[in-house]
């Protein structure tokens, strides 16, 4: 039941992926540009998850927690705000599903190197035709979106 949970969760995700592109697209026309909007939209979500953190009583981790983590996990700030922003120029520019297929594909092709070669605590997961064609086919597709 947990793995279909975990589904209907990572569904749901991308449902919300589309929508939050648009919205802070709209944002950023409101603003004054994608950085803007950018930066507003992480201000919200992290005063979002303050309240979450608040109302489900979880600390937050200083001290040792923090100092035992290796210094490149810190990025996966950056990494967030420049995917925020490139969604935000990019929503309007190729349109929500071609914009999500060309994403959706860049992630595939990671995800095949981070699995082969298990890196970032990822199982190992040797790469192969199959996966290959999978990402093809999914290129193919995007193709086909795009018009």
């Amino acid at each position: 039941m947990e793995k279909f949970h975990s589904m209907l969760l990572a569904i749901l995700a991308g449902i919300l992926m589309p929508l939050q592109a648009g919205v802070n697209n709209r944002l950023g026309e409101a603003v004054g540009g994608a950085l803007p909007s950018a930066f507003i939209s992480f201000l919200v979500g992290t005063l979002a998850l303050g309240v979450c953190l608040a109302v489900l009583r979880i600390p937050l981790p200083f001290g040792q927690a923090l100092a035992g983590a290796p210094w490149w996990c810190f990025f996966g700030g950056v990494l967030g705000a420049f995917f925020v922003a490139a969604t935000i120029v990019l929503v309007t520019r190729l349109g929500a599903a071609a914009m999500l297929g060309f994403i959706l594909a860049g992630q595939l092709a990671a995800s095949l190197a981070l699995d082969h070669f298990g890196l970032l605590g990822f199982p190992h997961i040797p790469f192969d035709l199959k996966r290959l064609a999978g990402v093809g086919l999914l290129a193919a597709g995007v193709y086909l979106v795009k018009g």
